[in-house]
């Protein structure tokens, strides 16, 4: 929202034309900015918290530069890219105040540093093959202002490693469980804490793991209470859900 329609609507509400709550539902509303292949949601922030985020896959180049663009001139900080390939980073850095992170496939444009929580974030993963979503979701959640402690190659299949750790856990405001093949893991972590338990499954696995639906569907069955689960791979879904939880 332009500068003079800020201070029109606070005018308004000074007057008694319109209620504070009134002029916040307008905020919350408006605006965006229409670039024609995209629409720039500038207000995302004040509704959730958080700016809006640039999914990199499938977008060129160009595209993400002039959404970036759009938001930068809003003075918008910590942007986002997810799924961005090192080429397309390799030219984003180019051109911005940039910062990437290869593993997780993320890049942060004009990158703010926010002093983090004093909660946790657990990130636990099954194996060192789920290292690339696990750290979509750590590196998510650290670059909104959490503590991230990481826990990899955790597994099932030397429940001791897992074990060896319950002092972490059991600080965790918030657990992360990423895990492919038959997706056991979040089920395990979930019976041993208190706090919500984020399961991730990932497409890791032999034949049957069918692209990551056997983890989803382990997940979904958990009898575990506390589990909740995002969508295969989606490690940034997992990032932002458990920074919302730790800020609550």
């Amino acid at each position: 929202m332009e500068n003079a329609k800020i201070k029109e609507l606070l005018n308004k509400v000074k007057s008694g034309e319109l209620s504070v709550e009134q002029a916040v539902s307008k905020l919350q509303t408006s605006p965006f900015e229409d670039l024609g292949f995209a629409k720039v949601d500038h207000h995302r922030e004040i509704r959730q918290g958080v700016p809006e985020v640039i999914f990199g896959q499938g977008k060129t180049c160009e595209q993400i530069l002039e959404i970036a663009g759009s938001m930068l001139k809003k003075d918008i900080n910590n942007i986002l890219v997810t799924r961005l390939s090192s080429e397309k980073a390799t030219v984003l850095n180019e051109k911005l105040d940039f910062k990437y992170y290869e593993t997780a496939e993320i890049g942060v444009i004009s990158p703010v540093f926010i002093p983090p929580t004093d909660s946790i974030v657990a990130m636990v993963s099954g194996g060192t093959s789920d290292m690339r979503v696990a750290e979509e979701a750590a590196v998510t959640a650290e670059v909104l202002g959490n503590q991230v402690v990481r826990i990899y190659d955790v597994g099932v299949a030397g429940l001791h490693r897992l074990l060896s750790q319950m002092d972490v856990l059991v600080r965790a405001k918030v657990i992360i469980a990423v895990a492919g093949m038959e997706g056991a893991l979040a089920s395990v972590v979930g019976g041993l804490v208190s706090c919500p338990v984020i399961a991730v499954p990932t497409s890791i696995g032999y034949g049957a793991n069918l692209g990551g639906i056997s983890a989803l569907l382990s997940m979904l069955n958990s009898c575990s209470s506390g589990v909740s689960v995002v969508n295969i791979d989606n490690g940034f879904g997992a990032g932002y859900i458990a920074n919302m939880i730790n800020k609550l």
